[in-house]
C-alpha cells in the first residue's frame, strides 16, 4: 500500500471515529435531556407560522374561527408559531393568571420588535424590568385615587359635556369619533394642558390619528404605507411635545416654581430624573394608552345598551335620582359620592368591558422553563394570555355572548336576567391586565366610561343608522365608525 493510500485510509478511519463519537454524545445528551411534553398544536408555514389565521378579522363579541377551531382541536392551551416565533396560546383562566401574577419571575412582556419601534424603546407597553416599574410608579402617583377625586373628576365631566353638549336634536354622527374626540381631548388636556379646539391641539390630534394607524398597521417602512406615515407622525408629536418641555424647563430655571399647569409634563419634570427621550416616550404611550382603550370602550357602551333596553331603563332610573338629588342639594358638578352612587352603572361598565373585550391578548415570553398543568413552556418560547377567551367562556360565564349587566351584582337582584351563577367571576375578569403590569389608568377609565354614560343616558336618546358591530383586527374598531341619530330629553 503507497504513503499515499495509508493516508486516505487513516483519515477516513479518524472521519469515521469522530462521526461515531458525535452520534453517541447526542443520542446520549437525548436520553440525559428528559422530552419535553409541549401542548398540542401545528406550527403552520415556515417564519410566518399561523400569524395570518391568528389575526384575520372577527367579530369581536366572539373569540373568531381561528380560535374556536384551534381549542376544539387541541384544548385551551396549545402551541403555535405566531409573530416569527415559537408560541404556547392559553385560553385557560388559571393559566393567564398564573402568567400575570408570574410577571418579572417566571415570564416577561414581549411585544413585536415593530411596536418598540412606533412607541419608543421606553414606552412602558414594551419596557419591563426595574425601568417599567420606575415609570409605572410615575404614572400612578399621577393618576393616584387622591387625584381622580379632587381633580381628574371635574375634568372628565367637564370634557364629557363638550362633547354631548355639541350633539344636536335629530343630528347624526359617528359615536366612534365623538367617543375619540373626547379621551383625546381630555388626556391632552391633562398630560399638557392642551385646550380643546386650539389649532395645536386640533393639528396634535390630526397627527395623532396618522400615528395610530400605524400602529396597528403592518411594519412595513417604506415610504406610502401606514406604519411609514406614522413614524413621521411619530416624529412630529415628539418635536411638539419637546417644545413644550422645553418652555416648561425655561419657566422653572427662570425661578418661576409655582407653574400654572397641573398636567403630567409638569409632574414629571419636578418629580423625576428621567432623560428627555424617556420623558417623551412617556408622554407618547400615555396618550396612546388613554386616548384609545377608552374611546373603544364608550363607543362598545353605546352599541351594546340600545339591545337591553330593561338596562337602560334601569340607568334612568339610577341617574335620574342623583341628578334629582344634586337639584335639590343646589349642587352642579358630580362628586365623587355621586360617582359611587352609580352602582348599576358600574354593572355596565364591567359588562361591557367583558364582552367587548378591548384589550384581546397579551404578549408575553417565558424567561425561565416552566411546567403547568404537566405542559412544559420552554424558556425563549412567546406565551399569548387570550383574555378575551376568558371573558367569553361558557364554563366561566353564563350565556357568555349575552349583555348582561345583573351578572355583576351580589345582591341576588334578578331584574333583567339571572346573575352571575359561577364562581370566581371577578378572578376572571381581567380587562385590565393584571399583576404587576395592571394598567395604570384603569380607574380613569371606568370613571370616564360611568360619567359619560350618566350625562349621555340624561339627556339623550340614540339610534343606529346603519347596520355596524365591533370587529376584532384585533384591535377593537367599528367599520363604519358606528353611526347614530340622537334625540335630545331631559329626565329631571
Amino acid at each position: 500500500m503507497s504513503d499515499s493510500h495509508h493516508l486516505t485510509f487513516s483519515s477516513l478511519s479518524s472521519i469515521l471515529v469522530l462521526l461515531l463519537t458525535f452520534i453517541f454524545i447526542l443520542i446520549k445528551r437525548k436520553q440525559a435531556k428528559p422530552r419535553l411534553n409541549l401542548p398540542p398544536g401545528k406550527m403552520g408555514w415556515p417564519f410566518l407560522g399561523e400569524t395570518i389565521g391568528y389575526l384575520k378579522p372577527y367579530s369581536a363579541t366572539t373569540i373568531g374561527e381561528f380560535m374556536e377551531q384551534h381549542i376544539a382541536r387541541y384544548g385551551k392551551i396549545y402551541k403555535s408559531k405566531l409573530f416569527g416565533e415559537p408560541a404556547i396560546v392559553s385560553a385557560d383562566a388559571g393559566l393567564n393568571r398564573f402568567i400575570l401574577q408570574n410577571e418579572g419571575k417566571l415570564f416577561e412582556c414581549s411585544y413585536p420588535r415593530s411596536i418598540g419601534g412606533i412607541l419608543g424603546k421606553w414606552s412602558m407597553l414594551v419596557l419591563v424590568g426595574d425601568m417599567h416599574r420606575d415609570m409605572r410608579v410615575i404614572s400612578l402617583n399621577f393618576l393616584s385615587h387622591a387625584r381622580l377625586r379632587t381633580h381628574l373628576l371635574k375634568e372628565v365631566e367637564k370634557h364629557t359635556l363638550l362633547v354631548l353638549n355639541s350633539w344636536k336634536e335629530n343630528s347624526t354622527f359617528s359615536a366612534q369619533d365623538e367617543a375619540k374626540k373626547f379621551t383625546f381631548n381630555l388626556m391632552a388636556k391633562h398630560i399638557m394642558s392642551l385646550d380643546p379646539g386650539d389649532m395645536e391641539t386640533e393639528q396634535l390630534k390630526k397627527e395623532y390619528v396618522t400615528f395610530m394607524k400605524g400602529v396597528v398597521s403592518a411594519p412595513l417602512n417604506f415610504p406610502g404605507t401606514a406604519y411609514w406615515k406614522a413614524l413621521k407622525s411619530r416624529s412630529t408629536i415628539l418635536k411638539f411635545i419637546e417644545g413644550k418641555m422645553e418652555e416648561r424647563v425655561k419657566r422653572i430655571q427662570e425661578g418661576n416654581e409655582n407653574l400654572e399647569e397641573d398636567d403630567l409634563l409638569n409632574w414629571v419634570l419636578k418629580h423625576s430624573n428621567l432623560s428627555t427621550e424617556q420623558i417623551l416616550d412617556l408622554i407618547l404611550s400615555l396618550l396612546f394608552a388613554g386616548h384609545e382603550t377608552s374611546s373603544v370602550a364608550i363607543a362598545l357602551a353605546i352599541y351594546f345598551l340600545p339591545s337591553c333596553p330593561q338596562a337602560i331603563q334601569q340607568l334612568r332610573e339610577e341617574h335620574r335620582e342623583i341628578a334629582r338629588a344634586k337639584k335639590q342639594a343646589g349642587e352642579v358638578e358630580l362628586t365623587w359620592d355621586d360617582y359611587k352612587r352609580m352602582e348599576f352603572t358600574h354593572c355596565v361598565v364591567n359588562e361591557t368591558l367583558r364582552l367587548g373585550n378591548v384589550v384581546r391578548f397579551l404578549h408575553r415570553k417565558a424567561v425561565k422553563d416552566v411546567r403547568y398543568k404537566g405542559y412544559d413552556i420552554p424558556c425563549g418560547w412567546k406565551v399569548l394570555p387570550v383574555i378575551a377567551a376568558v371573558h367569553l367562556d361558557p364554563s366561566l360565564f353564563d350565556q357568555p355572548q349575552h349583555f348582561n349587566p345583573w351578572r355583576w351584582q351580589n345582591n341576588g337582584n334578578n331584574r333583567g336576567g339571572s346573575c352571575q351563577s359561577k364562581s370566581n367571576a371577578s378572578s376572571n375578569f381581567l380587562p385590565f391586565g393584571g399583576g404587576p403590569r395592571l394598567c395604570a389608568g384603569s380607574e380613569l377609565a371606568k370613571l370616564e366610561m360611568a360619567v359619560f354614560i350618566h350625562y349621555l343616558i340624561l339627556n339623550y336618546h340614540w339610534e343606529f343608522t346603519h347596520t355596524d358591530q365591533p370587529f376584532a383586527y384585533p384591535f377593537v374598531d367599528f367599520p363604519k365608525g358606528l353611526p347614530i341619530t340622537v334625540q335630545t330629553h331631559s329626565l329631571i
